[in-house]
């Protein structure tokens, strides 16, 4: 009975080590674009945990029991950095006690680390609300950008883990083609965009008005990460009275009311963009999610 028992036991463990889903690597992605990308470029090799969603404001997240389990046990971690995060992924890594996937070590991967980045402060001062030192992290607004970081990520995935380097560098190769492509159909699309003026909610859109060229006015939040104020938004009427514009832009997770209102008053659609993968229902993955930007935008000019 007992040999048995102990042959039973081996063999569930040879089972456990040989199987796929044990081969996996194990990612967490703190927001929903790097998740998607890590699943273009790594394939079945990894299970994907996003650790955010469209509809949630990724500077304020909840260190919830179930993220703090997906951390421990991740093998890579995939984050935007720039400070994005910086409200809760300390506090979620400290609790998750994972060595793998600590500041400076392989298993951690920020993707603002590979783009140049946009709006750095010349000065820090908390008067000034939500300023990111390290400039704007939205990197992920700009297709160009996803590009650079699908580099520098297959990379990462390649030395963590070694064995499958040439499946990673065959489906960066793979995503990159299709990628390029896609970026030339967008920037064509979007060429009636360029010098339109815009108003945003949140100053979350510098990287896609540096890409099609759009200018910005005004921002609805008096302070970055301080909601509109009544008086605020009539400043912000003012400014389009004198300075007429196109749109306002604002992303899917942001509360809208200041922006119909401001449309409203201004006779201004409001563009809503999902910013992410999974801020609308086309945008599904990755390509989805500029199909959709582009779309939308085009729309407002109308």
């Amino acid at each position: 009975m007992i040999h048995y028992l102990i042959r039973g036991l081996l063999c569930a463990g040879l089972f456990c080590a040989l199987s796929p889903a044990q081969a996996a690597l194990r990612v967490v992605a703190c927001e929903p674009e790097w998740a998607a990308l890590t699943q273009e470029l790594a394939g079945d090799k990894a299970t994907v945990y996003a650790a955010t969603t469209a509809q949630q404001d990724p500077h304020h997240i909840q260190a919830r029991p179930s993220l703090i389990a997906a951390v421990r046990n991740a093998d890579l971690l995939v984050c935007t950095g720039a400070e994005l995060e910086t409200g809760w992924l300390p506090v979620l890594l400290r609790q998750a006690g994972n060595a793998k996937v600590q500041p400076g070590q392989p298993g951690n991967f920020e993707a603002a680390n590979h783009v140049t980045r946009l709006e750095i402060p010349e000065r820090l001062d908390r008067a000034d609300g939500d300023v990111h030192a390290a400039g704007n992290p939205h990197i992920q607004t700009d297709p160009r950008n996803i590009a650079r970081v699908a580099e520098a990520l297959a990379a990462r995935l390649a030395q963590i883990d070694p064995a499958e380097a040439s499946g990673y560098q065959a489906r960066l190769q793979d995503f990159s083609a299709r990628w390029q492509s896609a970026i030339q159909r967008w920037t064509q699309q979007a060429a009636p965009l360029r010098g339109q003026r815009i108003v945003v909610q949140h100053k979350a859109y510098p990287y896609l008005e540096n890409w099609l060229g759009l200018i910005q006015v005004a921002a609805l939040e008096p302070k970055p990460g301080v909601e509109p104020t009544s008086a605020h938004l009539a400043i912000v009427l003012g400014q389009i009275k004198a300075r007429p514009v196109r749109m306002i832009l604002r992303s899917a997770y942001n509360d809208g009311r200041g922006a119909d209102w401001l449309s409203a008053q201004a006779g201004v659609p409001v563009a809503v963009l999902p910013f992410t993968v999974g801020g609308s229902p086309r945008a599904k993955d990755l390509f989805g999610l500029f199909d959709d930007t582009v779309a939308v935008l085009l729309k407002g000019l109308q």
